[in-house]
């Protein structure tokens, strides 16, 4: 926590992948005010409790959580009789929609199913991230039509990533974020190597310089977006 004060950043959010390792999440985070959490489970995650609406309603009431999530759909990973996934992400949104927070999407190789069942589904009702984001910009059009904002890891820094960098330069100002997705992804120059929160700073430097702005400019906005979408300020 003090390199992550050294690095100048003011709040983290930690992302759940499964309930049952959810109450462990929540007690380590408990004593640091400058650190929130989402409550979900990871559309890879065909095991263990079911996340039922009432289920994530009862866990995502509490104050420490910020949004629902990580959910959505994953073709790459999974395969087969998929329907699970698709009612585990149905679950998820109803359950945001009753809280009223917004969401965290993962989406991999279901990008058409992803925005239809985010429509139908009314899950613009309360916006939320299209997490890691890995699709084009005509995906990010209509994500951001479903009042979603983009958020950028460190993938956005690899040389091959010229669709990503694509969208980075397009998307609004007033409608990205950036992330780590650590301990996973770790951004040029330490891609390979285990990923920290305070890597950011090579993904907000890597946005700025495709933007041909300062990266003061997009830690302001970056700050400011979060702020705004998780209306903590």
């Amino acid at each position: 926590m003090q390199e992550v004060k050294n690095s100048h950043i003011e709040h983290l959010l930690c992302i759940a992948i499964d309930l049952e390792s959810y109450p462990a999440m929540l007690d380590l985070v408990a004593d640091y005010p400058q650190i929130s959490v989402s409550v979900g489970v990871h559309p890879n995650v065909d095991e263990g409790e079911e996340p039922s609406v009432d289920k994530l309603i009862a866990l995502g009431a509490n104050d420490k959580v910020i949004a629902i999530g990580e959910t959505g759909l994953d073709y790459f990973r999974s395969s087969g009789d998929l329907s699970w996934q698709h009612r585990h992400f149905r679950n998820h949104i109803q359950a945001a929609k009753a809280l009223k927070k917004p969401l965290i999407i993962h989406t991999r190789e279901a990008k058409q199913d992803t925005l239809r069942i985010l429509q139908e589904e009314g899950a613009s009702e309360v916006g939320g991230i299209i997490h890691c984001f890995t699709e084009d910009w005509e995906f990010a059009q209509q994500a951001l039509d479903l009042n979603f904002y983009i958020s950028f890891s460190g993938i956005v820094t690899f040389n091959s990533a010229k669709d990503i960098q694509d969208v980075a330069k397009k998307v609004p100002m007033d409608r990205f974020l950036i992330e780590t997705d650590s301990p996973y992804l770790a951004p040029v120059p330490f891609r390979g190597r285990p990923n920290y929160p305070t890597y950011v700073r090579y993904v907000a430097e890597q946005i700025a310089k495709l933007r041909d702005t300062s990266v003061e400019e997009i830690a302001q906005h970056s700050t400011a977006n979060f702020y705004q979408l998780f209306n903590m300020r």
